[in-house]
């Protein structure tokens, strides 16, 4: 009988090893996998590329990793929103790398990874320093920029609720990144508000199972 639910988030990032690379799902501050997050770094875990929409805030999820140096590389969209300071504290100081892309390639390049797709050309980013290196192309007389692939070996995520299976279903926005991420990970763990006891309405599913390795419920404490 298949039972992907492990009893807490501490068990769930357990096999994340030092220089992994990590896409943590969120916008702002809706749909964040805290409690992941929060194991992670009691962990310890070093050397990590974290991916994510933003660069966290205050000393919280994602700052926190930066606060105790556990992060090696940032990929993001959103690298200075209020309160990100730990990025900015750490790239100033030479720290950290930080790759930075629009907020569609960024979406674009899981979903390629998540679909098996060799890339992808858009015209964001076409003539401007996005572009460096990049192969570029006419495309009915606009330009384009190709972009690859962005996987990761873990993703993790927040859904608000999930069955053993993995089957998951999300609360407003708070889907945002998070059902991408799951896709194109190697490894996809879930944290979820409700752990259902019994098979989720198929019409409810977002994300199926299959995507997903492990979850374990979590409730965010204000």
């Amino acid at each position: 009988m298949i039972d992907k639910t492990v009893p807490d988030p501490v068990q769930a990032v357990a096999a994340i090893p030092d220089g992994a690379s990590v896409m943590v799902g969120g916008f702002g501050n809706a749909g964040i996998p805290f409690g992941l997050l929060n194991a992670l770094a009691d962990r310890g875990a070093r050397d990590l590329t974290i991916i994510s929409n933003n660069a966290g805030e205050a000393e919280a999820g994602i700052a926190r990793l930066l606060m105790q140096g556990q992060v090696r590389k940032m990929v993001c969209s959103y690298p200075r929103t209020p309160g990100s300071v730990w990025l900015q504290r750490r790239y100033a100081a030479g720290e950290i790398e930080l790759e930075v892309m629009p907020q569609g390639t960024l979406a674009e390049r899981m979903r390629a990874a998540g679909a098996g797709l060799g890339g992808f050309f858009t015209p964001t980013g076409f003539g401007t320093m996005l572009a460096d290196n990049k192969e570029t192309r006419m495309i009915d007389g606009r330009g384009h920029v190709f972009e690859t692939p962005l996987p990761a070996d873990f993703a993790l995520i927040r859904a608000e609720t999930g069955d053993r299976w993995g089957n998951l279903a999300f609360h407003a926005t708070a889907r945002n990144f998070n059902p991408v991420m799951a896709m194109a990970a190697r490894c996809s763990i879930a944290e979820v508000r409700h752990l259902s006891t019994t098979p989720l309405d198929p019409e409810r599913v977002v994300t199926p199972g299959i995507f997903i390795d492990r979850l374990c419920p979590y409730e965010v404490r204000p």
